[in-house]
């Protein structure tokens, strides 16, 4: 449409007022939204054609001009316009109020948790894999005192297990298993300390959430009763916005730390099935008959 409307304007006569009806014809707002390669090299090519009068030459340098400029400025209305709604986000995050610190506190704890239990077992579930074949051989050949200095140069639970097993070496099997147990009690603690934790901010975080809900709710409504027969949507905007929002944080607060928690919980489940097969490997070395 625009490329016709130009082929008239350059076959019209060379009146000024015929020029510029046809020109008024033409949808500048199309010049302002995007720099279009075609509209652009339509009206270069006019401009160079020797035909063409210095009144049509000087309308097609004021729209080339417009098509430039307006290609800017809608480069410029973009990034102000990102700027903006990232800008609001945070407004938005701030208008949940006070209940939104105890949320954010317990973000900060849950992701604090998961990153520090997730070091310490992931430490924890490496072993070398000659470990327990370096332990079987001391034993055998009566080195009971470098099977222990073994274990005392190794930070590992089941190393620290298999220890407590050799310090009750010469006793009954049965003390032997108990004393392993208990110390494996001691470690997997060791292992689950803080995640309870995730566990309570799963549950209470939404709860505290669902608790902004009704104080915001409450806000909304004393607002309105304030007002009178005068009711602006203002005066409910700032209690429906706590509400809305403590909402919204309380149940991404959840979310993550009832994913982090079984996910914890899940890889200690497989340290402590690791430490309890290493257990049953060392009892049926001490079970072994006498070459």
């Amino acid at each position: 449409m625009v490329l016709q409307l130009l082929y008239r304007f350059c076959k019209d006569g060379d009146g000024v007022n015929e020029s510029v009806h046809l020109v008024n014809l033409i949808p500048t707002h199309l010049f302002k939204t995007t720099l279009n390669t075609s509209i652009h090299s339509a009206i270069v090519f006019l401009f160079s054609l020797p035909q063409i009068s210095n009144t049509k030459r000087m309308i097609l340098s004021t729209l080339l001009q417009i098509q430039v400029n307006g290609a800017a400025d809608a480069a410029v209305e973009t990034a102000e316009a990102a700027s903006e709604a990232t800008i609001s986000l945070l407004d938005l995050t701030m208008k949940g109020g006070v209940i939104m610190i105890p949320l954010a506190a317990l973000l900060i704890l849950s992701v604090y948790i998961f990153i520090e239990r997730l070091l310490v077992i992931n430490k924890a579930s490496k072993l070398d894999e000659n470990f327990m074949n370096r332990i079987k051989d001391y034993i055998h050949d009566g080195k009971i005192e470098s099977a222990t200095a073994l274990c005392q140069s190794i930070d590992n639970p089941i190393v620290r297990m298999i220890e407590k097993g050799i310090s009750r070496l010469g006793r009954p099997l049965g003390d032997i298993n108990t004393a392993i147990e208990n110390v494996g009690n001691i470690e997997v603690a060791k292992l689950e300390k803080g995640i309870p934790l995730l566990a309570t901010t799963a549950g209470g975080g939404p709860m505290i959430g669902f608790l902004g809900t009704v104080v915001g709710m409450i806000q909304a409504f004393y607002n309105m009763s304030q007002a009178g027969n005068n009711i602006d949507v203002s005066m409910l905007a700032g209690g429906i916005y706590v509400a809305m929002v403590t909402t919204v944080a309380g149940l991404i607060v959840g979310v993550i730390a009832y994913f982090a928690h079984n996910y914890l919980a899940t890889r200690v489940e497989k340290v402590v099935n690791e430490m309890e097969a290493r257990t049953t490997e060392f009892m049926d070395l001490l079970n072994e008959p006498v070459s």
